[in-house]
């Protein structure tokens, strides 16, 4: 019974969490009208990773609050690739982005073989986006318009989904993936709050 209350508790935390996780970011890029320090190819990459994991855990029949909070995030994920377009000036790509994802998405479960190979890659897809990522930050040395309070909460939703996949499914392709993902979002998080304190040094020597 406690274990049960506890898998409840750690489900409704994660959908609440990831219903405002992207919201900082967005807020700051709309604030800012800038994307400094934001990666689109991280964004992507993640979009991809987001898309491919939930197809495989609809395609299986997983239970739905293991992964009801995907279809929140990617929503919240393409209006930041549309700020992202947008800002950057390329609004006139997100076509092609639309027509590239809704294809891909629907070839995915064609074949069986199709959505098992592309969840084998899903761990890889989504540790590249966070490469991404960290590549901008180390390139720039700028955390910029990047929101610390978004990369918390993204390390907080996967480190506790490595608790409900161990609870309820098991998967070990999955777990993997959350534990790889807890460890690259916290490597995410120090470096933007590190090049934001550095960036707070500075000004406040100027």
């Amino acid at each position: 019974m406690q274990s049960d209350t506890l898998l409840h508790v750690a489900n409704v935390s994660i959908l609440l969490a990831c219903m405002v996780l992207k919201f900082p970011q967005i807020f700051v890029l709309l604030r800012a009208k800038s994307t400094t320090g934001v990666s689109l190819n991280s964004l992507v990459l993640e979009l991809v990773g987001y898309i491919v994991f939930v197809t495989y855990q609809m395609y299986y029949d997983y239970p739905p609050p293991t992964y009801l909070e995907y279809p929140i995030l990617i929503a919240q994920d393409v209006v930041l690739l549309i700020l992202i377009l947008l800002y950057g000036g390329r609004l006139q790509d997100s076509l092609m982005y639309s027509i590239v994802f809704v294809v891909g998405w629907r070839l995915l479960t064609v074949e069986k073989w199709i959505i098992d190979f592309a969840m084998s890659l899903c761990t890889f897809i989504s540790a590249a986006s966070k490469f991404a990522q960290l590549q901008c930050l180390w390139r720039s040395k700028d955390a910029g318009q990047v929101s610390a309070l978004t990369w918390a909460l993204a390390t907080y939703t996967c480190a506790a989904r490595i608790y409900t996949t161990i609870a309820t499914t098991g998967d070990m392709q999955v777990l993997v993936r959350f534990v790889a993902m807890t460890l690259l979002n916290l490597w995410v998080l120090l470096s933007v709050l590190h090049y934001q304190r550095r960036r707070h040094s500075f000004i406040k020597d100027d």
